[in-house]
């Protein structure tokens, strides 16, 4: 999304950690300016500047302008370094945009309302993917898109190819992505019943033949006394 932002940045002579930690010393931060077919330019810019665009809603797809010797062009950060401790900006990548040249980029995905299979089936909402990819012209890139869950029930889900495509944005990301789907809560018992189940001892099954065999084999024979006299 294109902001009414100009920043300026100042060309660097030369390069290396001894040069960024004196540009550091002045608030100042390392960067480099390139595009269009143009050569790169090592320059320097603020952090304070560059790190209130990075905060904004439309993040590091915001376009805005670089004023560089006298020269305004239209540029998007496309990479960034802070320090991991400090968190201070060590060094931004600035990318030229030609406004009539479609270019790839990765919007945020929002959702909005709570899913009636939370509120009536006692479901849990899960979020899985929270950013697409998708290709525009670089005036007709959003903030953001923004998808209502409301009517989600339990076992339903929204998928990227859900996410409407306006003017003429792209869908890069898979079709069948899932952005955020309701699932059923499983409960202690539920787990624990299969477990117990499992570990259950099986009754013991004495087959009535076999009960016979056991009781023939250990009955002595009787002999027919009246057959002896």
């Amino acid at each position: 999304m294109r902001k009414d932002i100009t920043i300026t940045a100042e060309p660097r002579e030369t390069r290396g950690k001894n040069e960024a930690r004196r540009l550091r010393v002045r608030g100042m931060a390392p960067a480099v300016v390139y595009g269009t077919g143009a050569e790169p330019v090592a320059v320097a810019v603020s952090p304070k500047e560059v790190g209130s665009i990075l905060k904004s809603t439309s993040g590091h797809n915001t376009i805005f302008n670089v004023s560089l010797s006298g020269q305004v062009s239209p540029v998007m950060i496309v990479d960034w370094q802070h320090d991991p401790i400090k968190g201070k900006l060590l060094h931004v990548d600035l990318k030229r945009i030609d406004p009539s040249v479609r270019m790839s980029v990765r919007v945020p995905v929002h959702t909005t309302g709570e899913p009636r299979g939370v509120k009536l089936q006692g479901g849990l909402h899960e979020i899985i993917t929270r950013e697409v990819e998708i290709e525009s012209l670089p005036d007709d890139i959003p903030e953001g898109f923004t998808l209502d869950v409301t009517e989600m029930m339990i076992g339903q889900s929204l998928r990227a190819s859900d996410i409407p495509m306006t003017g003429g944005m792209k869908l890069m990301t898979a079709p069948e992505t899932v952005i955020s789907h309701v699932i059923a809560v499983r409960t202690a018992t539920d787990e624990t019943e299969p477990a117990a189940a499992a570990g259950a001892p099986e009754p013991e099954v004495i087959k009535k033949g076999k009960k016979e065999e056991a009781g023939a084999a250990g009955t002595p024979e009787k002999k027919d006394d009246k057959k002896k006299k």
